[in-house]
């Protein structure tokens, strides 16, 4: 889907394919698309989508950034990881859960590579993370008896952690 405040076309070589499954709630996926444009990741939006495009909470999260970031919604997981796997073949998927062991820091973060997140209230389903194409699933630390971090907050986390591994490449 091409939205006309949206820059669909990916980046020549993107940082990172962020891949936001099913995401419910707009300011997330607007923090996202700032994101996006900042470090130069591309952006996956999987529907369905809890929220319309339009709404002004995903707009006022992205502020100005809209029309530098680089974004697609798919219609399925399908199509995210076939589109990011077709622009960056060497891209590993690593799914993002407190459904593991393996850490971030555990992990060789490569450029091009699939950071895939699941929806807000719930995670990523176990359909989802027993798909053969994960490559790994991946752990964000915290606390011990804490839920989980805000969907933005940790795909920033993740963004930023590839990025500097890589001298933040691209970066002024």
């Amino acid at each position: 889907m091409s939205l006309p405040h949206l820059s669909p076309e990916r980046p020549a070589d993107p940082i990172a394919h962020l891949v936001f499954y099913a995401p419910c709630i707009p300011g997330n996926s607007g923090a996202a698309i700032r994101l996006a444009a900042i470090t130069g990741a591309m952006l996956h939006l999987v529907e369905p989508l809890g929220f319309d495009m339009s709404e002004a909470k995903l707009r006022r999260a992205g502020l100005d950034y809209h029309d530098l970031a680089h974004v697609a919604v798919q219609p399925d997981l399908d199509a995210a990881l076939d589109a990011a796997r077709t622009q960056t073949p060497t891209s590993r998927v690593l799914a993002f859960t407190a459904q593991t062991d393996v850490t971030i820091d555990d992990v060789d973060l490569a450029l091009g590579d699939v950071l895939l997140f699941g929806p807000e209230p719930t995670g990523l389903p176990e359909e989802v993370l027993a798909d053969p194409r994960i490559d790994q699933r991946v752990r964000i630390p915290m606390r011990p008896g804490l839920r989980s971090l805000n969907l933005a907050n940790a795909a920033t986390i993740a963004v930023y952690e590839l990025w500097r591994r890589h001298g933040y490449v691209g970066g002024g």
